[in-house]
């Protein structure tokens, strides 16, 4: 009995170490977590004011997605024996100038996207990487300030493909009138006087014209995500049908060191590059050369890509 009495007073006694200790080591924690706490308080205050100093602000991210496959004898598929990928990549990149008087800011955006399915059994398919998403644009923006919020401001904008009929079509947007930035990090440009020149070969449906030109920026990074919205539209005092848009979203989030994942999105909407596609589209696919923007179904464009992101 007294064994058994003198066995159970040591397995509580170790009991009542062990949970002093265990207790001892959280309060050391939370001390230390508390210490790092102040810390990173303190240094985040420190690329607050580094921040607000004038001068160049540069900065890029993107995302990265692909796969590879190949099949061999797969007889449950109707082509066997092939090859196939996808490989995609978005970058999106910006050097600002920001003085007291005056800024200027430069911006980058691309998305590109091959795709293959090599029939091994047909001789006759194409088995190269074609593209399909191809998204090019790149902004400079130069303002003076009237106010802390306000300047008069000046834009020039180009839009195109890279890998398929580059500049055909192409967009160049040169505009004046002023640009708001009514919160840190938030862009609107607004210019009433703005000519969108339009790019493209031979006899086409595109036409450049005189209209205002409105943009809408946020870019920001809060820890590790990072994510860039912006919308650019043309309206056209000409006609409306020669007025577009354009929205794209990026999004990453760092998991470890530089790598993360990554989400992009966009939306455009333009009358002219729907009535070129369809009139210049094999009849037998239904392409309608007799089409006009009057009868054109102007379909809204949209593009996607999620995979691996690489913080540059």
């Amino acid at each position: 009995m007294k064994k058994t009495l003198l066995l159970v007073a040591l397995f509580l006694g170790l009991v009542s170490v062990n949970a002093q200790t265990k207790e001892e080591l959280h309060s050391q924690k939370a001390e230390k977590q508390a210490i790092a706490d102040a810390a990173q308080a303190e240094a985040d205050a420190l690329q607050a004011k580094i921040d607000a100093l004038p001068g160049w602000r540069t900065g890029a991210f993107g995302t990265i997605g692909g796969s590879l496959s190949n099949f061999n004898n797969w007889y449950s598929q109707d082509t066997p024996n092939n090859a196939s990928g996808n490989i995609g990549f978005t970058l999106n990149a910006f050097a600002n100038l920001i003085e007291d008087k005056f800024f200027w800011r430069n911006a980058l955006t691309t998305n590109l996207n091959w795709v293959k399915l090599d029939d091994k059994d047909s001789s006759i398919d194409d088995d190269s990487f074609r593209p399909t998403t191809d998204v090019f644009n790149i902004s400079s923006l130069y303002g003076r300030n009237i106010t802390k919020t306000l300047a008069a401001s000046g834009l020039l904008e180009y839009r195109t493909t890279l890998l398929d009929n580059f500049n055909d079509p192409g967009y160049l947007d040169l505009g004046i009138g002023a640009t708001w930035t009514p919160i840190e990090n938030l862009i609107v440009v607004i210019h009433p006087l703005n000519y969108n020149f339009v790019f493209a070969d031979g006899d086409s449906v595109f036409d450049s014209s005189l209209g205002a030109k409105i943009v809408a920026d946020y870019t920001r990074q809060i820890g590790a995500i990072n994510f860039k919205t912006n919308f650019s539209t043309f309206q056209s005092y000409k006609s409306s049908d020669l007025s577009n848009f354009t929205w794209t979203n990026s999004f990453s989030y760092t998991l470890w060191k530089m790598i993360g994942v990554g989400f992009d999105f966009g939306l455009r909407s333009n009358k002219q590059e729907a009535l070129n596609y369809i009139q210049n589209l094999p009849t037998d696919q239904g392409g309608n050369p007799s089409e006009t923007f009057d009868t054109v179904d102007n379909d809204l464009q949209t593009y996607y890509t999620i995979g691996l992101s690489y913080k540059f």
